[in-house]
């Protein structure tokens, strides 16, 4: 079973299969094939929609800290908004996570167990190789980790610019 789908020229002129140039062969595919495939690319995108959604921004330091007005980067107007940024120059990034009244989180996203990458999961950072798990301010929920993840120093200026000192406090 399957869908056959050709190519039919409705004009006068004459098509390269009925001078004889190309042999055209019917696309065929069938019904479970064609649901496999559209389901695939369908969780292939809501995937890389998630990968994107925590784009690594570059930010240059000002006299060790790094400034971010709060007006150029809405993720972190709400709480429960995060950021990824990387201090141009480093080799690794810093998650700046929005914790509601005014108040941010600045934390490595180094696992503290083995040193694999964590992943934001809405109220918790999560390491996806042994299952640590840790608050949004880098506390440790649940182990193998012991340690809670590095973090910055962070705080809002009267003007809603957000500081971070790049010089981990942990």
């Amino acid at each position: 079973r399957g869908v056959a789908m050709t190519n039919h020229a409705s004009s006068g002129a004459r098509t390269s299969r009925e001078r004889g140039d190309v042999h055209e062969v019917p696309i065929c595919i069938a019904r479970r094939a064609f649901v496999e495939r559209s389901v695939g690319a369908v969780l292939s995108v809501s995937i890389l929609g998630a990968c994107a959604s925590l784009v690594t921004r570059t930010v240059a330091p000002v006299d060790g800290a790094l400034r971010l007005a709060l007006v150029q980067y809405p993720e972190l107007t709400t709480e429960g908004g995060s950021l990824k940024v990387i201090p141009k120059g480093a080799s690794d990034p810093i998650y700046v996570l929005a914790l509601g009244q005014r108040r941010f989180a600045a934390v490595s996203p180094i696992c503290t167990h083995l040193g694999c990458t964590v992943e934001i999961e809405q109220a918790r950072l999560v390491c996806p190789c042994h299952g640590s798990t840790y608050d949004r301010e880098g506390k440790v929920l649940r182990g193998p980790a012991e340690e809670a993840l590095a973090s910055y120093r962070a705080a809002v200026t009267s003007d809603d610019v957000l500081v971070i000192e790049i010089s981990p406090r942990t």
